[in-house]
């Protein structure tokens, strides 16, 4: 009995480990070789963590930051809301977790004059303080917004932003924001405003920036199936103006966007529903405006809706990102499917941040892909954060893609 006692136990242990290491080898494992472009950060949907508000930045050292923000039911979004930050040093082969800020959402990366900058909110709907914050070593370590001297642009709440540009234009920086002030309802309690600062002053304090009057829903507007306006670009018009560009909740085909005027005091916003309203396939979901600097023409990539996906939820078709470019911001052509998957439930290429490099677009993505363990909750609640070059982009002028609506 001695003897026995001891090998039943060893047995036992041994039968233990055994179940365990079956348990494990029947467990699905992270697969990201299907993945479109390189991974930069996962999150299973196990976790209801979610990875939004894709940004990147190019620094004058030649090396990349992106970034991305935590949303979902089990992230702190509402309390305490979590910014990572990532770099790379090989022109986008391979990232590094570099930092993880509290208390930062929705916020866009720059560089300005030798200084990285991120600007957004503290917190996520109906509880975030807008800010800015500062780094000067590369994205490591952030300022904290305390006050109106540290980057606490305004004293109240609720704000709302994404990663959206700055523009530099006549002596002064310029970034689109709204507040929540226009009612409970989302999208209809967005007004869309334009701030701006001298190029020189100090970005972190209250005082250097202007903001114009702020924009609010009109149920009128769009025969009364406007919805609201959110994630404005700030972006300079053929004509030298400065008009903010706004995603525009209208969920049909041709999808639309709205374009704001501001004064070049950056004081005045002012909008004409009769002409303002343009077609813009993709205008539903966020997209991103930037001016080529060789030769003036704007480029974005959109949400577009491929004609084999029209008739469903129009702000939830997320799952192509179309090419397109204008000459004067009002006339679109859809190019080239830079990215696309036949799945519209659990597959989208979302709030997509790029720049120019070269010939290039250096772009990130809020990414909803299947990853070897369950795949994405669906294509709104993304589990990657991805990046992406698309190669001689300006190839692309002479063709056009068919999308919903044209």
């Amino acid at each position: 009995m001695r003897l026995l006692r001891p090998c039943l136990v060893l047995s036992a242990l041994l039968l233990t480990m055994v179940s365990r290491c079956a348990a494990a080898a029947t467990e699905p494992v992270p697969a990201f070789d299907r993945v479109p472009g390189v991974v930069i950060a996962h999150s299973p949907k196990s976790t209801r963590v979610y990875l939004g508000s894709a940004g990147i930045a190019k620094l004058s050292d030649g090396s990349y930051l992106a970034k991305h923000d935590e949303f979902g039911p089990s992230s702190t979004e509402k309390t305490n809301a979590v910014t990572k930050v990532y770099r790379s040093t090989n022109r986008g082969e391979t990232w590094e977790l570099i930092s993880r800020v509290e208390g930062q959402f929705w916020a866009n990366l720059f560089e300005h004059q030798g200084a990285v900058y991120m600007m957004g909110t503290t917190a996520s709907h109906r509880s975030g303080h807008a800010t800015i914050r500062r780094s000067l070593d590369g994205g490591r370590t952030w300022t904290e917004p305390k006050g109106p001297d540290s980057g606490l642009l305004f004293p109240d709440i609720s704000y709302h932003t994404a990663p959206m540009p700055i523009v530099i234009h006549n002596g002064r920086i310029w970034r689109a924001m709204e507040d929540e002030k226009g009612g409970e309802s989302w999208g209809r309690m967005f007004r869309a405003f334009m701030l701006s600062a001298p190029v020189d002053a100090d970005l972190l304090k209250a005082s250097s920036w202007t903001a114009s009057n702020a924009l609010g829903h009109d149920p009128s507007y769009l025969g009364g199936r406007f919805g609201g306006w959110l994630e404005g670009n700030a972006v300079v018009a053929p004509d030298g103006q400065i008009v903010n560009i706004l995603r525009t909740d209208f969920r049909d085909v041709p999808e639309k966007a709205s374009l704001v005027r501001i004064s070049a005091d950056g004081q005045t916003a002012t909008f004409d529903p009769e002409r303002d309203f343009i077609d813009f396939p993709g205008g539903c979901k966020k997209f991103v405006i930037r001016r080529d600097p060789t030769d003036g023409r704007y480029w974005t990539l959109a949400n577009a809706i491929l004609p084999q996906h029209a008739g469903g939820n129009v702000e939830r078709i997320r799952n192509a990102a179309v090419l397109m470019s204008s000459t004067d911001l009002r006339t679109w052509t859809p190019h080239y499917t830079a990215l696309h998957h036949p799945d519209l439930t659990a597959h989208g290429f979302q709030y997509l941040d790029w720049l120019f490099e070269g010939d290039d677009l250096i772009v990130v993505s809020r990414t909803a892909y299947e990853d070897g363990v369950g795949g994405a909750y669906n294509q709104h609640n993304s589990n990657f954060l991805t990046f992406h070059r698309i190669k001689d982009y300006r190839q692309h002028i002479a063709s056009t893609v068919a999308v919903a609506g044209r």
